[in-house]
């Protein structure tokens, strides 16, 4: 009964530092960086393990949306476990994970990318976890994925998250790292790091691309 307390606490408290864009409690893929220029970083990742899904036949917005519900659903203990473990961190979206299945921390960013004529929704799983150890999802739209390594170029923004203001940071970013004659090695990819309740000029917004080694 007390880690139950406990843990809605913990919950309810990352909710509120939401608001105002702080994620002291919410772990981040581990990298390296430098600085390109004053808006963009050149960011090394290691290989990563990542919940995904796939949302067809709407807008960007609205796939990020239909999307997240998907993925949280898993994390918050829609897999195959059958029991609940330690949490490292707590649950970002302050919700209380059901009795039966895992509960899974959640990890800053959740990343979107077009796929097949939709939207690819990811969430990085914490580090401890890996492709053998992570409970199997109940929802078939659920993929487990590992990431490989990468180079990427990242520019980073506050305010809006809407496709317009995307699109403006995709295309700086482009002729950034044109400009510094860095060559692409993929689509670029957008990863938000607030839930929807942070105030705008708090959020921590991202377009990144891979680069060439």
């Amino acid at each position: 009964m007390l880690s139950k307390v406990v843990n809605v606490v913990e919950q309810v408290a990352d909710a509120v530092l939401g608001i105002m864009g702080v994620r002291a409690l919410t772990e981040e893929p581990a990298h390296t960086k430098r600085r390109l220029t004053d808006s963009v970083e050149i960011r090394r990742y290691g290989p990563r393990v990542a919940a995904e899904t796939t949302v067809q036949g709407t807008d960007e917005q609205q796939a990020r949306s239909d999307g997240f519900r998907v993925l949280a659903r898993y994390i918050f203990g829609g897999n195959g476990a059958g029991e609940k473990v330690a949490m490292t961190a707590p649950v970002s979206q302050g919700a209380v994970a059901p009795a039966k299945g895992q509960q899974i921390a959640m990890t800053a960013p959740v990343a979107t990318a077009v796929h097949d004529g939709g939207w690819t929704i990811r969430f990085f799983m914490p580090a401890k976890w890996t492709m053998e150890t992570l409970p199997t999802p109940n929802d078939s739209r659920v993929r487990l994925v590992e990431v490989p390594a990468e180079s990427v170029a990242a520019i980073r923004f506050t305010g809006s998250r809407d496709s317009d203001a995307v699109a403006a940071k995709t295309a700086e970013l482009l002729n950034t790292l044109a400009v510094n004659g860095i060559e692409t090695a993929g689509e670029p990819v957008s990863w938000f790091y607030d839930p929807p309740w942070t105030v705008p000029f708090r959020r921590r917004n991202e377009v990144v691309v891979p680069i060439a080694e």
